[in-house]
């Protein structure tokens, strides 16, 4: 059955790993060091910001960056800037990938040469125009021809140094003439209305007995005509007003129609400079991962979520739907994360853990090798816990690892690494105490870790005691090997990833992380000669000082606890968590009878308490501006642009007041209104409706209506689930897991044989099946014969909505504007298609 348009969701998502720029021209100065950072940009717009890394032509970011796509958009940039303390940052050089171009480096780590930046190539948004080609007759009987050209509109222009005031000029050009109009200026808005027509006089009066339209004279004129629009942002600066982008239409397609109207993506500027080098710029590594996801309704996933759903009851569990999806895919992880989240969704996480991590114990010869490969078990535990236990992390390492960030205490224990002037046993004592603050401040927090993590616990323990009853330390690893091993370990030595921290460490507190990581993950594997497992002599020395059993003991009544069913009682963590912090512009609320309603840029922190804002970032201690208590937030929504011409932004609405915020950029809004409005869900006053605009000079703007407290006109956005950790989308899920499977179909196919073969002949493994782990090959079989019709019939669905999508679809309208590459490389996909099936 065909889906209607309405019927179907797109996700856009994208993660990067910024490697390192290498060979960087150098500074026209006398050190010829840069300091230099990244930015990531959605075409224009800056989502994201490396650290600084100072002095380096090869600096290297190692900084991982995630966000949802909340629009569309036609190139991921990156741009390398060299920091200057007296004037502008300078931009070195930039990557710019098109949209349709991102699966080539599908997660593969690619260098990218870097591309000079000028200001006639950086364009971004669409205008809509219409032309009209008309014979006018004059008074005195004689035909002209006239170009009547409508500027209607524009839609995301760049803002360009925080401001857009755009206008257009129209040019009509040809070899022997050039005529230019201009519209009115459209102030704060990057989005301008214009609505302007401009009248140009194509062809010489004439008499009028001549045939409709161009004598041949006349028409070879025109067809060497074009009409031009140009963008500019009227800028006060005395450099000029800044291009914005242009479009350029010769008037010979007028010939065949008079009169045309669509859309056009904006293009750069041919400045002829085309001989500039890019090979003296020098290059950076990426590691991009872009995921574009269309999703029906909930009931088209029915039969493969069910089948997914039932995995852990399946008997062998290697005969599973999930379990299948782990054996195909080229890395476990990339299985596991949409595995996971659609069992935490539906509240199977536990069961399905259990049953193959089960399995796995089973297959385990050596109880000190548990849980030590890159499984499906091993990586669906890393990602529950890592959703799971992002807040568990905050509220225990946050704070210590804050203070190892500012303080840069010496912790340097290597004597070939000493710098000048340091006192090795001064560097010991203060890396004993971190090690020793951290590691009483985890093995304290058994009351904190998050059920489902506890449940998981308890289950390994329960298979590795029954497995090796003769091993009675294996209850205790099965449970450090994932706690300590691969939770906490990795949290402390790359915090960043872990969103304890907003960029990758400087290189000597990175160095100072790596040493306590090392040794909480000694002290927390309980194994028997721990100096021994050490390769450096120096951390054998320095592990001397742990060597009490004190801390074995510290760390098995941790364990007990986190692995204990029913082990404690359910109670909220009394200290408020930190959720999100960060500066943003806000617009007063009015809370004084007199003053000016203006906007002033405010640090704003989000708990699970309140919602705060004060002058600067400061200290946590200092008293806020304003306070929101979270049962107070009634709705929060985006404002539409127009209501003061500011882009990115939301309101947060209480009882007696609307909190107008703006955000740095489309990312952060939509991530600030997802995370405001989950902390808030269960307030029991939420709004139904609301108004999507402000309201100002005595009444709402997207209404007219006057009282200030009238009812909203407009549904508040869906609601979205009460749990901060998981807000995860199951039908989403599904779809992920289905396109993988329809990836991976030739080796599902290739698993059928192999049960087949295992089936038929019970010997030794043909080669090319030996990959595959098939307990049951009957069951197994089974469930890949549903899991392929599944697939099948999901893929029927997707190309008949392309299909009706692609009968439906206008090229030149607003959603596909002229210049739309990847609109038509679809095209030229569904004709071949269409060519194929005739």
């Amino acid at each position: 059955m065909a889906v209607e348009e309405e019927g179907l969701r797109v996700f856009q998502s994208v993660r990067i790993k910024i490697g390192e720029a290498k060979n960087l021209p150098t500074y026209p100065g006398p050190n010829k060091m840069r300091d230099c950072y990244c930015t990531v940009n959605l075409d224009q717009e800056e989502v994201f910001r490396t650290k600084i890394v100072e002095k380096s032509l090869c600096p290297f970011y190692g900084e991982d960056f995630y966000c949802e796509i909340p629009r569309s958009f036609r190139h991921l940039s990156f741009y390398i800037f060299d920091r200057d303390v007296f004037r502008r940052d300078s931009i070195i050089g930039k990557v710019a990938i098109q949209k349709e171009d991102l699966q080539k480096y599908h997660n593969r780590d690619t260098w990218f040469q870097l591309q000079h930046v000028d200001a006639d190539s950086e364009v971004q948004g669409k205008v809509h125009l219409e032309l009209r080609l008309s014979e006018v007759i004059t008074d005195t009987g004689v035909v002209c021809h006239k170009l009547a050209t409508r500027v209607l509109e524009c839609q995301g222009l760049p803002i360009v140094n925080g401001q857009c005031d755009p206008y257009a000029t129209v040019t009509l050009a040809g070899p022997y003439r050039s005529e230019a109009k201009k519209t009115k200026v459209k102030k704060k808005t990057n989005n301008p209305q214009f609505d302007e027509v401009f009248y140009f006089e194509v062809t010489r009066p004439s008499s009028y007995n001549k045939k409709s339209h161009f004598d041949v004279e006349d028409a070879d004129e025109v067809d060497k005509m074009e009409i031009r629009v140009d963008l500019w942002n009227a800028s006060n600066l005395k450099f000029g007003d800044e291009f914005l982008g242009e479009l350029r239409l010769p008037l010979k397609f007028l010939r065949q129609s008079s009169s045309y109207e669509a859309w056009y993506f904006l293009q750069p500027r041919d400045n002829g400079n085309k001989s500039l080098k890019t090979d003296d710029l020098g290059s950076l590594r990426l590691n991009v991962v872009y995921t574009e996801d269309h999703v029906f309704s909930s009931d088209y996933y029915n039969p493969l979520r069910d089948l997914l759903l039932k995995s852990a009851d399946v008997e062998p569990v290697s005969a599973s739907a999930a379990h299948v999806l782990g054996e195909v895919c080229r890395e476990k992880q990339e299985a596991a994360i949409p595995l996971v989240r659609l069992f935490l969704h539906y509240g199977r996480i536990v069961p399905f853990i259990s049953a193959i991590a089960n399995a796995e114990v089973k297959r385990t010869q050596d109880p000190n090798t548990i849980f030590r490969g890159n499984s499906l078990t091993s990586k669906c535990i890393d990602e529950t816990m890592k959703l799971a236990g992002m807040h568990y992390l905050q509220v225990t390492l946050k704070p210590i690892i804050d203070e190892i960030c500012q303080v840069h205490k010496p912790c340097e224990i290597d004597p070939v690494k000493l710098k000048d002037g340091e006192n090795l046993e001064n560097n010991r004592e203060n890396l004993r105490q971190y090690v020793d603050r951290i590691f009483t401040v985890i093995t304290k927090s058994g009351v904190s870790c998050p059920t489902v993590m506890c449940d998981i616990f308890f289950s390994l323990r329960e298979s590795a005691a029954k497995r090796f009853q003769g091993d009675l330390d294996v209850r205790y690893t099965a449970v450090s090997s994932f706690i300590f091993l691969r939770f906490f370990a990795p949290a402390i030595l790359s915090p960043n990833l872990f969103q304890l921290t907003p960029h990758h460490p400087d290189p000597q507190t990175s160095r100072t992380l790596t040493l306590i990581s090392k040794t909480i993950q000694t002290l927390g594997s309980l194994s028997k000669s721990k100096s021994a497992s050490f390769k450096e002599s120096y951390m054998a020395i320095f592990y001397d000082y742990f060597n009490e059993q004190k801390y074995a003991d510290a760390v098995k009544n941790f364990l007990d606890l986190i692995s204990s069913s029913g082990r404690r009682d359910h109670k909220s963590i009394e200290q408020p968590i930190l959720l999100k912090e960060g500066f943003m512009i806000k617009r007063a609320q009015g809370r004084k009878r007199f003053g000016m309603k203006n906007f002033k840029k405010r640090w704003f922190r989000l708990t699970n308490h309140e919602f705060t804002y004060q002058k600067s970032k400061g200290n946590k201690g200092d008293h806020p501006l304003c306070s929101i208590p979270i049962e107070n937030i009634l709705a929060v929504e985006k404002l539409e642009e127009e209501s003061f011409k500011m882009k990115n932004m939301f309101q947060v609405i209480q009882p007696e007041r609307v909190l107008y915020i703006q955000a740095n950029n489309c990312v952060e809004a939509k991530d600030w209104i997802d995370i405001l409005t989950k902390v808030s869900q269960c307030n029991k006053k939420r709004l139904t409706v609301y108004h999507p605009s402000a309201y100002l000079n005595g009444h709402w703007l997207c209404c007219k209506a006057t009282a200030d407290n009238a009812p909203g006109c407009t549904p508040c956005t869906g609601g979205l689930p009460a749990n901060i950790q998981l807000d995860i989308d199951g039908d989403r899920e599904t779809e992920r897991i289905y396109s993988l499977f329809n990836l991976y179909l030739p080796k599902l196919e290739k698993m059928q044989e192999a049960c087949g073969s295992k089936s038929v002949y019970d010997g030794p493994e043909q080669e090319e099946y030996s990959t595959f782990v098939i307990d049951d090959p009957k069951e197994t079989y089974k469930t890949l014969k549903q899991i392929i019709e599944d697939v099948v019939t999901l893929e029927q669905e997707h190309a008949q909505y392309k299909r009706d999508k692609f009968k439906k679809t206008k090229y030149g309208s607003q959603e596909h504007p002229i210049g739309d590459k990847s609109f038509q490389s679809y095209i030229r996909q569904q004709s071949e298609i269409s060519a194929h099936s005739i």
